[in-house]
């Protein structure tokens, strides 16, 4: 006897029934789901610390870090020469481009469509053959549709079934349709490769295309994001909070990447411009020297090295003014300006004495020295406008809220940035916020759950005010699970030639990674079962160059910043890591440095340098084993009470 259906059950079986309204329907997707179950598990692609580089961001996305190169091996073996695999792979990431580069090489352009087509044929039905045909149906592009499921789909009735495929290839050929039919495979050969994309962190700051890693991450088919302590800094500027503001000023200045915030996300920069000819022009700014353009000219480069410096100095008073808000937050070893003598050209840290760089500060008070002046507060208060006005960028913040956390669980797999605060003794460490103490999942929690209060609450809100603050205090506490370090040394770096005073000691966390009983423990803290789960983060570049390697606790936990941003590059030796997950288990590509998106079409270079196993699976992986197995099961149970309601009259099939 089946147990009696409550109201409750009965109302939202109602609501499934509006969708499968028949016995058949229901009995339908039920085999649908049954069978999706058991094919292989998708392939998930892990990327971090992109820091703006998009031409390197955007060419390891095309090739799947080494997926498609390996796709072209499995199908072709050694039957196509390597030359002709590097071919068909540029010709997969970049059609478009390569195709403008054959059409002039090629003498009999008819034979070389015939023979590249059969050849994407080929590799799309390698790709898609892990996937439900409703699956790849959605994929396929809209022009084409018809004609690549024919290609790609087996058919028993045709007799001749090499006549019947070369016949649609030399018709596609035949009409001038073979351009846009190679772009359309390749572009669904990319889609289909990777089945679901993790970003751990850091897009923004550094590189000079966040806003282009962006653009492309809100058309990518599947995707999440643990924020990084440089996205929320971007994020607490979106939010309009201050110190935040002068931050990303500050480094996109630093790092020669003013184009990001004018012509990116169209912030006008002219406030800062006239603020810096009337209070700057006579002012010493040797220390603010920053990388700029071939074409700038003197004047350009004597304003920029202005900004840096009156950027640097309203930073400071900013986060001067957080810190003494929130005196909680212990961070009163960051107030440095008042501990400056400038007569004497010193300051005194930690109770000992530095000489200064640079003592030319036309706009802070000795009396008062983190209050800005009037022009700094009017030039603020119109770059914080600009900030919260600019269309895109709060399109792009909004898409790390709805698309991002401060950590993500998947497929047994912990995915966060940076670490998870640990004391001296390896506990965790307790946090006080607000009055509360928090310490491992619940202070990602919290963090989290203020960091959306301050962009999406109230400003007269008092909790909105406290989310926005949090979001700087994310950045850079080192409470912060995204930072993770006693201090950010940014004045002793400006100001303080001793290169002790640089040093930023990483958490208890970090000389832990191959502690297997303190990675279990946080595992556990997040419901993880360590025996079959992983930690995958960033944000501390390996240095592989002086041996380190990317996988820690015997590939418990995967630390995948290799330095992407070429300011880290001469620091770890290699370009970045990234992850891959497929059906048949884990491994990490190290890459090359990029040279450009030109050189890789046209001498057909490829990224990926070397690659280490994590693990290996004997059994294949299917879709049963992962997230969207145990939900897929959970809809079947649904249905099948939906079957039972329908037979026992409990509900009523409609025709």
């Amino acid at each position: 006897m089946r147990k009696e259906i409550n109201r409750t059950e009965i109302n939202y079986l109602k609501i499934l029934a509006d969708k499968y309204p028949t016995i058949a329907a229901a009995s339908t997707e039920i085999i649908n789901l049954q069978s999706i179950l058991n094919l292989p598990k998708g392939t998930e692609h892990f990327m971090t610390d992109i820091h703006g580089e998009y031409e390197q961001f955007n060419h390891v996305l095309k090739n799947g870090s080494g997926s498609i190169k390996r796709k072209i091996d499995e199908e072709f073996g050694n039957t196509l020469s390597v030359r002709d695999k590097k071919s068909l792979a540029t010709l997969i990431y970049y059609p478009k481009e390569k195709l403008d580069i054959i059409l002039k090489q090629e003498d009999n352009i008819e034979d070389w469509y015939k023979i590249t087509l059969h050849r994407l044929v080929q590799i799309t039905k390698r790709v898609a053959s892990k996937y439900t045909r409703s699956k790849v149906r959605k994929a396929l592009p809209e022009d084409f549709s018809y004609v690549i499921e024919e290609l790609i789909t087996e058919k028993a009735e045709v007799q001749d079934k090499e006549a019947y495929y070369n016949e649609i290839i030399h018709t596609i050929i035949r009409i001038g349709r073979a351009q846009d039919f190679i772009i359309a495979l390749s572009n669904l050969i990319q889609r289909l490769v990777i089945d679901h994309l993790h970003i751990v962190g850091d897009i923004f700051d550094r590189g000079p295309g966040p806003h282009v890693v962006m653009d492309t991450l809100r058309n990518y088919h599947s995707v999440d994001i643990q924020w990084g302590n440089h996205d929320v800094v971007w994020m607490g500027a979106a939010a309009g909070q201050p110190a935040c503001v002068a931050t990303v000023l500050r480094l996109a200045i630093r790092y020669g990447n003013l184009d990001t915030l004018e012509e990116g996300y169209g912030i006008n920069l002219v406030p800062l411009v006239t603020f810096c000819l009337n209070t700057y022009r006579d002012v010493n700014c040797d220390v603010f020297k920053t990388p700029v353009n071939n074409d700038y000219d003197a004047r350009n480069v004597e304003l920029n090295n202005m900004m840096h410096k009156a950027m640097t100095v309203i930073q400071f008073k900013l986060e001067g003014q957080v810190i003494k808000k929130y005196p909680e937050w212990q961070m009163q070893d960051r107030l440095l300006l008042d501990r400056m003598d400038l007569k004497k050209g010193t300051v005194c840290i930690d109770g000992k004495e530095y000489p200064l760089k640079d003592t030319d500060f036309p706009t802070i008070d000795p009396d008062d020295p983190y209050k800005l002046s009037d022009a700094e507060k009017d030039m603020m208060e119109r770059l914080i406008h600009a900030f919260m006005r600019s269309e895109k960028l709060q399109k792009h913040v909004r898409f790390l809220y709805s698309k991002g956390s401060m950590y993500k669980i998947y497929n047994s797999n912990l995915l966060y940035h940076g670490c998870v605060p640990l004391d001296e003794n390896g506990d965790f460490k307790k946090v006080t916020l607000f009055g509360k103490t928090y310490s491992g999942k619940s202070l990602y929690d919290i963090l989290e759950a203020y960091a959306r209060k301050g962009y999406y609450g109230s400003d007269t809100d008092e909790e909105c005010i406290r989310g926005k603050d949090i979001l700087w205090y994310i950045w850079t506490n080192p409470n912060s699970p995204v930072f993770g370090k006693e201090k950010m040394a940014t004045f002793e770096r400006y100001f303080i030639e001793d290169k002790a005073t640089h040093t930023e000691k990483k958490n208890k966390y970090y000389e832990l990674l191959d502690d297997e009983e303190t990675v279990n423990k946080i595992l556990r803290e997040f419901g993880l079962d360590e025996r079959f789960s992983h930690i995958v983060n960033g944000h501390v570049p390996v240095e592989q160059k002086k041996g380190e390697s990317p996988i820690k606790c015997r590939g418990k936990l995967l630390v995948i910043d290799g330095g992407f941003s070429k300011a880290y590059q001469s620091k770890t030796g290699i370009a970045g890591y990234t992850l891959v997950y497929n059906s048949h288990g884990m491994w990490i590509a190290a890459h090359e440095p990029f040279e450009s998106k030109d050189a890789a079409i046209l001498k057909e270079t490829d990224i990926v340098s070397d690659s280490f196993v994590v693990e290996s699976s004997t059994i294949r992986l299917r879709v049963a084993d992962t997230d969207t197995g145990y939900d897929i099961r959970e809809q079947i149970c649904e249905l099948e009470d939906l079957l039972d309601a329908y037979r026992e009259g409990v509900i009523v099939e409609r025709s």
